[in-house]
């Protein structure tokens, strides 16, 4: 079912936000499911539509927020290892061999990798 015809307004079923929307819808759909009232507090819902009304860059700011807080502490082992490993390829791409890949194959894969999620 489009988002359109869920009632969604125009600016949600297009753009950037359709994704975003989409997953949220699946996800509340899953919860009901599962029997969890994912909406059950009005509080949520005057936030939400709040949000809504937001500049797109504040939303995003806010999205971006929000993810974060449901991110674990930081763990310095691993941005320390993954800044090792930056550093590595960036040496391999510097003396020449690395072994890349063009942009269409790049997204060929990533196309690929996606459709057996």
């Amino acid at each position: 079912m489009s988002l359109r015809a869920l009632g969604a307004p125009r600016m949600l079923c297009h753009g950037p936000l359709h994704r975003i929307v989409r997953c949220a819808i699946l996800i509340a759909e899953f919860c009901s499911y599962i029997g969890v009232d994912v909406m059950a507090s009005r509080t949520i819902e005057r936030i939400l539509s709040e949000a809504l009304e937001l500049p797109e860059a504040e939303r995003a700011e806010l999205a971006h927020g929000l993810v974060a807080s449901l991110d674990g502490p930081n763990d310095e082992a691993a941005a320390g290892a993954w800044d090792e490993e930056i550093l590595r390829r960036m040496k391999e791409l510097e003396a020449g061999t690395a072994t890349t890949v063009n942009r269409d194959e790049f997204r060929r894969r990533i196309r690929e990798r996606l459709s057996r999620i």
